[in-house]
């Protein structure tokens, strides 16, 4: 799917994510310990950082131009808030079924974002802001 350049560097990150998600998904008692290493690398590195710029420049840039409160909107705030919590239960519970839901949870967030938020935000967002935001996204910072 052809993505607008400003979300192209977002978007891209989400191919790792999956990647990820997958381990997490086929996780066996013998394969858990390199796919919670994997997930914990990706958190620390990458992910921490995307949930950020979307939090505090993708999503805002988007109520800027339209419902705050849409629900796609809300919903990638609850996962944000799911996954991070699934993140940390890690230092507890590394058990099977705990690397399976944090992987599937992980891939739906992904296609929710990409099939339902990131169209929206192309949808609604003027050309002008959206290069705007690319380059903020870019930079790293709000």
């Amino acid at each position: 799917m052809k993505r607008h350049p400003a979300l192209a560097l977002l978007s891209r990150g989400h191919q790792h994510t999956l990647a990820v998600a997958q381990r997490l998904r086929r996780a066996t008692p013998d394969s858990a310990p390199q796919a919670v290493a994997a997930f914990l690398a990706v958190w620390d590195l990458d992910e921490r950082q995307h949930f950020r710029l979307e939090e505090e420049v993708l999503l805002p840039s988007f109520a800027g131009h339209s419902d705050p409160e849409h629900p796609v909107v809300l919903r990638v705030l609850v996962d944000h808030l799911r996954i991070r919590c699934a993140a940390d239960r890690l230092t507890t519970d590394r058990s099977v079924a705990t690397l399976h839901a944090l992987g599937e949870l992980l891939a739906s967030h992904v296609r929710l974002e990409e099939h339902e938020l990131f169209p929206l935000i192309e949808k609604d967002v003027p050309e002008a802001d959206l290069s705007a935001l690319g380059a903020r996204l870019r930079c790293g910072s709000p």
